[in-house]
């Protein structure tokens, strides 16, 4: 599947899919609970339908109601989400969002962290080198 599969998820299935992926699973009725100024058990029922249709979640049957959970890893809604993020608020630029996040005050990393991400910016350089694309 896709990243893209997720783009057109409105703000209340996306609310859904965040519940299902924090809790595993849940009924109808814990997605109801879980949600902001939650809409109707039938409203529910049928965004929890429109997901299954849409394959980015499946249900089973316990006991005698049906429990829904999520088919994507999280990781994969994750960068859906964030990708989602950076073309809405940065023009599709990941250079003016991880600008954004370094140049504000209340961002703090660890050695460890900038370390980290040190790595993974030189990785990314030895990636485009290896491409043969120019730079």
């Amino acid at each position: 599947m896709t990243i893209d599969k997720f783009r057109g998820l409105s703000r209340r299935e996306r609310e859904i899919m965040e519940i299902l992926h924090r809790t595993g699973k849940a009924s109808p009725d814990q997605v109801q609970e879980s949600l902001p100024s939650p809409p109707s058990y039938t409203a529910v029922n049928t965004m929890l339908r429109i997901l299954m249709d849409h394959g980015h979640i499946d249900r089973t049957l316990e006991g005698r109601q049906y429990v829904y959970f999520p088919i994507q890893p999280r990781q994969t809604a994750a960068r859906s989400a964030l990708q989602q993020v950076i073309e809405t608020f940065f023009s599709g630029s990941v250079e003016q969002a991880v600008t954004t996040l370094l140049s504000d005050e209340e961002t703090h990393f660890s050695e460890d962290q900038l370390a980290r991400l040190a790595g993974l910016i030189e990785e990314a350089r030895m990636s485009e080198e290896g491409d043969g694309e120019p730079q």
